[in-house]
């Protein structure tokens, strides 16, 4: 069975990203959180709440994505 779409998933620093691809290359969509407000009282990125942070945005992500793209898992 050949892979139709695949879920390519990315976070760097404070960012977290989603994607559905095609066997072809072709981005179906792209859905990005940035965590700004939750690190702008303490001036710049914290590490550990910026991870914790990607662990619940994903969850969010990932379904809105599948929503958005009428993909199925």
């Amino acid at each position: 069975m050949p892979i139709e779409r695949v879920l390519a998933i990315e976070t760097s620093c404070d960012d977290t990203s989603v994607a559905i691809v095609d066997h072809s290359g072709f981005v179906h969509s792209v859905i990005s959180m940035n965590q700004d407000k939750a690190h702008r009282p303490f001036g710049g990125v914290v590490p550990e709440l910026a991870s914790r942070n990607h662990s619940s945005n994903l969850l969010n992500l990932i379904d809105q994505i599948l929503i958005d793209t009428k993909t199925r898992v």
